[in-house]
């Protein structure tokens, strides 16, 4: 790890060790590993789910130094797991939000906030001073990103990814273990793992993953216990069952070998096939996309048009449009023998990044008159009809 980047005294003050005592307390801790932790500075990437306790538990503990990097503003449907923020900073940013809450937990320390996307144009000037790294992203681009910059920079990336009751947790460290790349070498088809805003994730599972995550890098920071460098854990909340997969480091690996075939940042976003953030609507492109107030007209008119919902059953209950069918976009494929190609097919789902797949299906097996409602029911909700819910 790199050396405590905080210049200057890191003696503690009386207040500061009344603060810090039950640390203090601890042998493994005691006066010189809260040194430590106030002589050091993390990095967090994503001040969500993940990204809530562990900020706010690195606070606590005295890290004298936390930045914060996230581009994104609070809202409503954030509250439920986003606990760092709450409904009176709803439309603040989301690093403004969180820095208020932890310097209201911790006025000791120092909070840097970078009010952006994380990319390879800035991520090295960001990430620089920095003894590690905590990846809170939800995005495949991003943590691709976040562990290149840590081999490159010889520092520790704290890994944590959550989805609907299951979490992961490793340390990925390309000095002396596995990277992220050596568990990963290829991205998964785009497409292919659904995000949290389309599957759902129970609230409390962040505050479970980024606690461990915060753990790990307390741990790093002062020196103590065994970490979870070359270890994945997996926890499940509904079994209540912690399990672990030894990992190796992978000698051809294209970041951290010996022999690296990448020495500098690449686009990511091309590497993965994905935009690296989330995206309000989905779209299918301008020649298959339609947007509802086209689609409100058309039905008006009288057009003979077949809705086709791809969402999961479950979701008839939260919000519907009437007289669409339900198929949903796991069952596609086997289903389309219930379709006829010389229908007019409106396809949507809840923000329209699941029909756009569904659509995609269609014109692969020959169907041509389909459209991707853009922006999904949410959009429908939005700008048509707002009894219906938004979610």
């Amino acid at each position: 790890m790199a050396a405590p980047s905080i210049n200057g005294n890191s003696d503690l003050s009386h207040a500061e060790i009344m603060r810090y005592s039950r640390h203090l307390l601890i042998p493994e801790v005691g006066l010189e590993g809260q040194r430590k932790l106030k002589a050091s500075a993390v990095l967090v990437i994503g001040t969500g789910g993940l990204g809530s306790p562990v900020a706010m538990y690195l606070a606590a503990a005295g890290v004298g130094r936390i930045g914060l990097v996230d581009h994104d503003v609070v809202d409503h449907s954030n509250l439920q797991r986003q606990v760092i923020h709450g409904t009176s900073g709803v439309g603040m940013l989301k690093t403004e939000s969180a820095k208020a809450r932890i310097l209201d937990i911790n006025p000791e320390i120092k909070v840097d906030v970078y009010n952006e996307l994380f990319t390879s144009e800035n991520a090295m000037r960001i990430a620089e001073g920095y003894d590690l790294i905590i990846d809170g992203t939800d995005n495949f681009p991003t943590r691709y990103l976040v562990n290149d910059v840590c081999v490159m920079l010889g520092i520790p990336n704290v890994y944590g990814s959550i989805y609907r009751f299951d979490g992961q947790v490793s340390v990925f460290d390309g000095k002396d273990a596995p990277c992220y790349r050596c568990l990963f070498p290829e991205p998964p088809p785009p497409g292919l793992v659904p995000s949290c805003a389309e599957g759902g994730v129970l609230g409390v599972l962040p505050g479970t993953i980024g606690t461990l995550q915060a753990t790990e890098a307390l741990k790093l920071l002062i020196g103590m216990g065994d970490s979870l460098k070359g270890r994945l854990l997996l926890f499940n909340a509904l079994d209540m069952s912690f399990d672990f997969v030894k990992l190796r480091k992978n000698p051809n690996c294209k970041v951290c070998s010996p022999n690296p075939e990448i020495t500098e940042l690449i686009d990511y976003e091309a590497f993965c096939g994905m935009p690296a953030h989330d995206q309000d609507e989905g779209s299918a492109g301008s020649e298959w996309d339609i947007e509802v107030g086209e689609l409100t007209k058309r039905l008006d008119s009288g057009e003979r048009l077949r809705l086709l919902d791809v969402r999961e059953p479950h979701e008839l209950e939260i919000a519907r449009l009437e007289g669409a069918d339900l198929i949903p976009l796991g069952q596609l494929a086997s289903r389309l023998s219930e379709l006829d190609t010389a229908e007019e097919m409106v396809i949507f789902c809840k923000s329209g990044t699941r029909s756009a797949r569904a659509l995609e299906l269609l014109v692969s097996a020959g169907f041509r008159k389909v459209k991707n409602l853009k922006g999904g029911i949410n959009a429908w909700s939005r700008e048509i009809d707002p009894a219906i819910p938004l979610y």
